[in-house]
């Protein structure tokens, strides 16, 4: 009985954040009140279990990079950066989308997607006033291509992090095997969203006239601050990538990061915090508390145990099976938690068919389906949140179902065209 309570108390939380008749930080903060309240979770369970309570590490990289991303925004960097990839593609939009998606793909395979998303939407945000046209398909388009670009890495997903370090995958195995895939999906992206944005990617020749005419420099306010920000920022990315060398998690060299640039910034507390999107935060909590439930009494697992009986023993009914329903429930459920609670699954289906770590191709559909699967819905992936939080702030409302309208169609075209290279390249 706990677990349907667990359950139904869950799908009403989700159905109320998908009507946007409330608050969704409300409803998640709500929800997992209810959660505690019926037995479903603890304390202990929410402070200090990493299966079933708030992760940490993604809620202080959140807090660290915003912290670095306010102090950058006081120096002018972002208007900068706008202006010159407004020049470079002579004020037209399209091509404007184009340029900025392929960075944010690769960024986000050298980051994680969140930072990259973090760092770009604010430019995004004076780019799309400068050209006169509506933000929104570029966040959307940054969104997507973070997740997808992600995929790529051991680093640039945080599904990924989670699959590497239970399936002791390194960095280069991801690359070789994952980067195709992320390319292959992003050919297939960037048209299917060129013609999904194609009525609001447009301005006129007169908007196109005024956007060459802008002096990008003329947009630098603090020139010495930028300096410290920009070394800040490269120290932390290194850190980023040192990973597995310095032993530092991410969330870590994010705050310390974050620390050193406020105490060297000169900048007031309300001039940086003010660009911290605490909501976005407290709603992470929030749902991490929520899916958390429902790994604590077993209702995820409960599910993975009934696809692995169900599925059998060959090996391409059993991939297509995990990419496409890693797929739904990345869209559902936040992808992280998901692969958490999927991945002893994917372990005892690997040891049945006699699979070797290194060339697992189940690894891969889990991190196919759930990587390209968090495009579907705002509550997807850590990315969608941060994104659609950041504009929110800025004034920019990007609703669920109005995310779900692109993300739907974008996850099953980039799930429809890297599942044949899966099944062709490691089942046949």
């Amino acid at each position: 009985m706990l677990a349907l309570a667990t359950v139904i108390v869950f799908f009403i939380a989700y159905a109320l954040i998908a009507a946007e008749k409330f608050n969704r930080v409300a409803v998640a903060t709500g929800a997992a009140a209810v959660m505690i309240l019926i037995g479903a979770t603890s304390s202990d369970d929410i402070f200090y279990d990493h299966a079933t309570g708030i992760d940490w590490n993604v809620i202080f990289l959140l807090l660290g990079m915003m912290l670095i991303v306010g102090v950058i925004h006081k120096t002018g960097a972002f208007e900068f950066l706008a202006i010159h990839a407004i020049r470079l593609a002579k004020g037209n939009p399209k091509v404007t989308f184009v340029y900025i998606v392929l960075l944010v793909a690769l960024a986000s395979a050298v980051l994680d997607n969140v930072t990259t998303v973090m760092l770009v939407v604010p430019m995004t945000l004076v780019l799309a006033q400068k050209l006169k046209v509506s933000p929104v398909p570029f966040i959307l388009g940054e969104v997507f291509a973070s997740n997808i670009g992600g995929a790529a890495t051991l680093v640039g997903d945080p599904p990924n992090i989670i699959i590497g370090s239970k399936a002791g995958l390194g960095f280069n195995e991801f690359l070789v095997h994952m980067a195709p895939i992320a390319a292959l999906a992003m050919v297939a992206a960037i048209p299917l969203m060129l013609l999904l944005f194609r009525r609001t990617l447009r301005n006129s020749a007169a908007d196109r006239s005024a956007a060459m005419d802008l002096n990008p420099r003329e947009y630098l306010r603090d020139i010495p601050l930028l300096v410290k920000s920009v070394g800040v920022l490269v120290a932390v990315i290194i850190g980023f990538l040192l990973h597995s060398v310095v032993h530092l998690e991410p969330s870590l060299v994010a705050m310390m990061g974050a620390g050193f640039l406020i105490l060297i910034s000169g900048l007031k507390p309300e001039e940086f915090a003010r660009d911290v999107e605490w909501g976005t935060l407290v709603f992470f909590a929030g749902l991490f508390i929520m899916v958390g439930a429902l790994v604590n009494v077993g209702a995820l697992g409960a599910f993975a145990d009934f696809l692995k009986s169900a599925l059998g023993t060959n090996l391409t009914v059993i991939t297509t099976t995990v990419v496409v329903v890693s797929g739904i429930l990345s869209g559902i459920v936040d992808n992280i938690p998901y692969v958490a609670s999927m991945v002893p699954v994917i372990s005892d289906l690997a040891a049945s068919l006699k699979l070797e770590p290194g060339n697992n191709v189940l690894w891969w559909a889990l991190a196919v389906g759930a990587d390209f699967g968090g495009n579907m819905t705002l509550v997807g992936a850590s990315a969608n949140l941060v994104a659609v939080g950041l504009a929110k702030k800025a004034g920019v409302d990007i609703t669920f179902w109005q995310f779900a309208k692109y993300g739907f169609p974008v996850t099953v075209v980039t799930i429809a065209v890297t599942l044949p290279y899966l099944v062709v390249r490691y089942t046949l």
